[in-house]
């Protein structure tokens, strides 16, 4: 189950770079997220209520889900879909990429509960490097203008949004189950795109295009209901920084897309940083994860006394 989890996020997370891309050519980024997890959570707690699982909780334990939704979908993903009118999707990979440092951080402040080893530090580092190579054609020959740097620093901000509410959905597990805990995440982040959309005035703005409505309903089937869910499962059951992996590989997906659907060029530089995010993907998914002991847990006052 974990390796099909991880193998869902990979592929299907992959391919929502592009996804986004072609969404948001006719359609603003708030709205089309609106409507992406709109219909993505309702239909979630709709399928959850006709399976028999439970999806009415406590205000406290559906106001966690929202927070975690929230900085997930809105502050991670919805900086993600301005950022790519702005920046290349490889320079957008390559600032997300350090999403996975935002986890160990976090992790360890506030979690606190685990070690990650030397080997698994050494393959967090070997997948930026993996990166840099990836999209450095881009990089040396291109110019970042005014829109370009506050798009990057929105990235930034995002990619330490998203890292906080991982962090947080697996420290605030409340008994909720997993699927209608989702449902109830995608469904707070469609409300809060959609209400940013309506003071941004989206609707003014916006063409409804057979492309990029087939874009939008593929982000609701492959990114939302299949990507999403296998994350937040994977969340419960696998160390954050193991989890954190999918910043390098999903990058790798989208420019082997962009290659096979877009016919763009892939170059050495290409194929060597596929082959090194891959390695640290090895390195880290293979690393040993520690947990922290009852003594190391105490003051060492206390530690030593016992």
């Amino acid at each position: 189950m974990v390796i099909l989890a991880f193998g869902l996020v990979y592929l299907f997370w992959g391919s929502t770079y592009l996804g986004i891309d072609i969404a948001v050519e006719t359609i603003p980024p708030a709205l089309m997220c609106g409507v992406r997890f709109s219909i993505a959570g309702t239909i979630m707690l709709a399928v959850c209520a006709a399976t028999g699982r439970k999806i009415l909780y406590s205000p406290k334990q559906i106001a966690l889900a929202a927070v975690v939704g929230l900085l997930l979908l809105m502050g991670g993903n919805l900086t993600l879909s301005y950022a790519e009118l702005t920046v290349s999707s490889g320079l957008a990979a390559l600032i997300i990429a350090i999403t996975p440092l935002w986890f160990l951080v976090l992790d360890s402040l506030l979690l606190g509960d685990h070690h990650i080893s030397g080997r698994g530090k050494a393959g967090l580092i070997l997948g930026i490097l993996g990166l840099l190579v990836l999209v450095w054609p881009q990089l040396r020959s291109g110019t970042m203008g005014h829109r370009e740097f506050w798009a990057s620093i929105s990235l930034i901000a995002g990619s330490f949004s998203w890292a906080l509410g991982s962090v947080l959905s697996k420290r605030w597990q409340s008994g909720m189950d997993v699927f209608s805990s989702t449902g109830w995440q995608v469904t707070a982040a469609g409300a809060g795109n959609f209400i940013f959309a309506l003071f941004n005035r989206d609707l003014a703005h916006v063409r409804w295009t057979a492309r990029s409505l087939s874009a939008t309903m593929y982000l609701v089937v492959c990114g939302s209901w299949i990507g999403y869910t296998a994350y937040i499962w994977l969340l419960e059951h696998v160390p954050t920084s193991k989890v954190s992996t999918y910043a390098y590989v999903n990058p790798v997906v989208a420019v082997f897309l962009g290659w096979l659907i877009l016919h763009e060029r892939v170059d050495r530089f290409i194929l060597a940083g596929s082959a090194i995010v891959v390695l640290s993907v090895i390195l880290v998914t293979s690393a040993k994860v520690k947990e922290k002991t009852v003594a190391e847990e105490l003051p060492a006052v206390e530690a030593a006394g016992d």
